[in-house]
Parts: structure tokens; C-alpha cells; sequence
């Protein structure tokens, strides 16, 4: 594998990102996918620099929430901005980083991503239900590394 991007296949990365969308679409949070080959210190650490890089503590709310992955370090980490990490319970962040991961042991990657991206969407509507006036504040597209 030459790149992150290599990881996933066109149809992946489409599915992926549709889901984003279609999460997206009861709620005026942000859901963003950072994807890379390598994570050279602590996944969260990362999930929080890439956050800030991607401008997702722009949104009004400060409710995004970023799934970060290093395919080959095999590491993963949910980053979620202080609109959403005030309103949701550890329990839940733990219960879903759990299904990720078992999803991803049994290599299904894309699986893992939409299943955790629909649970997270789910949360995000919950506590930030869409506007008549809402607009997408971030790209739904993954962001390789």
C-alpha cells in the first residue's frame, strides 16, 4: 500500500462519505474521516491535531466529531469538539469505539467507519436536531493522509 488512500477502494470511499451525508441530514453537527498510513504517537493526540487542521472547531456549535484511523499502526480514535463532548456520556464513546474495533479485527474497515459514522449521526441529532436553515459547514469527503 502505497497510501492511505490504497486502503479503500473507490466504492469504499463513496459509501463511506455518503454515509456522512446521510447522517448529516437530520442534524447540524459535523461528522469528518481522517484517514493514514501511519500514527507515530497516540491516536487521540493525532485525531486532536488533525481536528484543528481540518478547521472542524469552526463549526457554530462546536459539535463535529472526527474518526481518525492509521491503517497501518492499526490505531483509531473519535475526537469530538466541546458541543458534543458536554452532551454525551463516556459510556456511549466507549460502546462505539468497541464495536469499531471489533468490526476492524475482523477486517471490516468499512463497515466499522459506517456503523460508528450512523451511531455518532444519531447522537449529533439528538442533541443538535437539523435547522430549516442549516447548512453543511464541512466537506463530507474523507480526508487521506
Amino acid at each position: 500500500m502505497s497510501s492511505a488512500k490504497d486502503f479503500f477502494s473507490d466504492d469504499q470511499v463513496r459509501e463511506i462519505s455518503a454515509a456522512i451525508g446521510v447522517a448529516e441530514t437530520k442534524t447540524s453537527g459535523e461528522v469528518r474521516v481522517h484517514i493514514e498510513k501511519k500514527c507515530e504517537r497516540d491516536a487521540l493526540a493525532e485525531a486532536e491535531m488533525w481536528f484543528g487542521k481540518l478547521g472542524m472547531h469552526k463549526t457554530q456549535d462546536r459539535n463535529g466529531i472526527l474518526i481518525y484511523l492509521a491503517v497501518e499502526s492499526r490505531v483509531f480514535a473519535v475526537y469530538g469538539d466541546r458541543g458534543i463532548h458536554e452532551k454525551v456520556h463516556q459510556e456511549f464513546w466507549n460502546e462505539v469505539t468497541h464495536n469499531m474495533e471489533l468490526k476492524f479485527r475482523d477486517g471490516k474497515f468499512t463497515d466499522g467507519l459506517v456503523e460508528m459514522i450512523n451511531r455518532t449521526g444519531e447522537q449529533l441529532q439528538k442533541y443538535f436536531p437539523i435547522s430549516s436553515n442549516d447548512k453543511n459547514e464541512l466537506s463530507n469527503d474523507i480526508s487521506f493522509r
